[in-house]
């Protein structure tokens, strides 16, 4: 790896440096009335964007360094991509991990699911490792979508949730 790699692969994780001030803010993350069975705790979510992040930034590499010798402009569309969907993760995840209103989040990571999509296709006929690194990714935004989008659903109508039924003595 050349001396650019580090900074590639340490890049993404900047977008965790809010969790260091919100981490205390968001003891209760799905629970309540947002309480999911299938909810990952919270230090999974964590877990899983750290290592997103760290694939991300990797194949963000791969591209670069297949790509610095051509063109600049042959840069620019599949590292503006990675640079506004990196930007965009970031916000998702601040969003996500406040958790005041779900909602806030859903739009931005369809939009997110979007733009990966499309670095998937443009990436591929420049590195297919860099490509096939996006994947995890997406079944990682999927997951954060359904269950973005159950918790904004349930906090709309929390009287459409299963309540919880007291034991009835006899």
């Amino acid at each position: 790896m050349q001396p650019q790699g580090p900074i590639f692969v340490g890049l993404p994780h900047l977008g965790l440096l809010p969790w260091l001030f919100t981490r205390y803010s968001v003891t209760d993350w799905c629970k309540g009335l947002r309480t999911l069975p299938w909810c990952p705790p919270y230090k999974t979510v964590l877990l899983v964007w750290t290592t997103t992040y760290f694939l991300i930034g990797y194949a963000s590499y791969l591209i670069w360094k297949d790509l610095r010798g051509d063109c600049k402009w042959r840069l620019a569309l599949p590292l503006g991509l990675y640079t506004v969907q990196l930007l965009i993760s970031w916000v998702v995840l601040m969003l996500f991990l406040e958790a005041v209103n779900p909602g806030l989040a859903l739009l931005p990571l369809l939009l997110l699911y979007g733009l990966v999509v499309s670095m998937v296709l443009v990436w591929h006929p420049i590195n297919k490792l860099a490509a096939l690194l996006l994947l995890p990714y997406l079944a990682w935004l999927t997951v954060m979508a359904v269950l973005t989008y159950r918790l904004w659903r349930d906090s709309l109508c929390p009287t459409a949730q299963p309540q919880p039924t007291g034991e009835s003595g006899s």
